[in-house]
């Protein structure tokens, strides 16, 4: 199992997992959060065929300042040759996603273990 990943915010953590970067993101995703998120994600991001899973699980709160940040990571992660999985099973953010159409450029999976063991991206078509 990997290692207990240490806090880069108190609504990000970031680890390693079978070969994936996680971000973990927790609490209250708004434009104060995502502030705080957006440079910790340009840089894991960056990087030539990264494989990156985004896990929600840890979210309370998730607004547009949030889909903006996954947005963001998909089309970086997509430009480099990468992948980009989500993990959300929190009821009132599933439907954001849903409504506005990123679940369908990003399926969530509802464990990370489920986005883990995917043979392929889930981070849809350009």
């Amino acid at each position: 199992m990997a290692n207990e990943p240490a806090p880069l915010t108190r609504h990000l953590r970031v680890r390693r997992d079978r070969g994936h970067t996680v971000l973990e993101f927790h609490g209250e995703i708004d434009i104060a959060a995502a502030a705080q998120i957006a440079p910790y994600l340009d840089r894991v991001t960056a990087r030539p065929g990264v494989r990156v899973v985004i896990d929600l699980s840890g979210v309370d709160f998730f607004d547009c300042s949030g889909l903006r940040l996954l947005y963001r990571a998909r089309g970086r992660v997509l430009d480099r040759g990468g992948e980009l999985r989500l993990v959300c099973a929190h009821p009132l953010t599933l439907r954001i996603l849903k409504v506005t159409g990123l679940a369908r450029l990003l399926p969530p999976q509802p464990t990370l273990d489920a986005a883990l063991e995917r043979p392929e991206a889930a981070s849809g078509s350009v």
